[in-house]
C-alpha cells in the first residue's frame, strides 16, 4: 500500500497550519458511490462518533474506515456509502467521506444543510486525542475560510438533534467549549 502521507491532499488550514485530508479514493479505493449535491455555504456542522475501535496509525485507520464503509454499503438501511462528510482518526488525519460537496446520511433532516464529522472511536467516557480534536477545529476553520460554512454556522452534537448518544458525553462536553457551538439547533 502506498503511503497515505504522500497520497494525502494537504490543504491550508490558516494560521500557518496544514490540514491532512485523505481523499476517499485513496483510503477506500473508489469514489463515493452516491452523489447528492450540497449547496454551500452550510448552516450546520454536526459532530458524531463511530462507536468503534480507535485508530492511531494510517494502517489502523484505513482498516477501520473500510470496515465502516463496508458496513454502510452492505446495509439494508439504504445509506449506500459512508454517511459522514469527514471522519477523523486519532492520528490527527481527516478522512474524506461525502466531503464538502455531497450530502451524507448522518443526521435525519439535517443532511442537506450540514456536514457530519465522525470521530473514529467511542467517546462516551473519554475524549479523542489532542491531534484529532485539533484536526476537527482545523477542518471547521478551513470550511469557514473557503465559504463551505456560513460565517455564523452552528456546531452541534448529534444528540442535540436526534435520539442518540453520539458524539458521546465526553466529546460533547469538549465541543461545547468550541467557537460556534450552539445549545439551540434551530436558526
Amino acid at each position: 500500500m502506498k503511503s497515505l502521507v504522500l497520497a494525502a491532499v494537504i490543504m491550508s488550514a490558516g494560521a500557518g497550519q496544514s490540514l491532512d485530508i485523505v481523499p476517499i479514493k485513496e483510503w477506500g479505493g473508489s469514489e463515493l458511490q452516491y452523489k447528492n449535491e450540497l449547496e454551500t455555504p452550510l448552516r450546520f456542522a454536526i459532530v458524531h462518533h463511530t462507536v468503534t475501535n480507535e485508530c492511531s496509525t494510517d494502517e489502523e485507520c484505513v482498516s477501520l474506515l473500510n470496515n465502516i464503509r463496508g458496513f454502510y454499503i452492505q446495509s439494508q438501511i439504504g445509506w449506500g456509502d459512508v454517511p459522514y462528510s469527514f471522519m477523523i482518526g486519532g492520528n490527527g488525519k481527516v478522512y474524506e467521506g461525502a466531503g464538502w460537496h455531497n450530502s451524507g446520511a448522518h443526521t435525519f433532516l439535517y443532511n442537506q444543510r450540514s456536514i457530519g464529522i465522525g470521530f473514529l472511536g467511542d467517546f462516551r467516557e473519554k475524549t479523542p486525542t489532542p491531534e484529532a480534536l485539533q484536526a476537527a477545529q482545523d477542518l471547521l476553520n478551513f470550511g469557514l475560510e473557503n465559504n463551505y460554512l456560513w460565517d455564523d454556522y452552528k456546531l452541534l452534537g448529534a444528540k442535540q438533534i436526534v435520539s442518540t448518544e453520539s458524539p458521546g458525553d465526553a466529546l460533547q462536553k469538549v465541543i461545547e467549549g468550541w467557537p460556534h457551538w450552539a445549545e439551540n439547533p434551530f436558526f
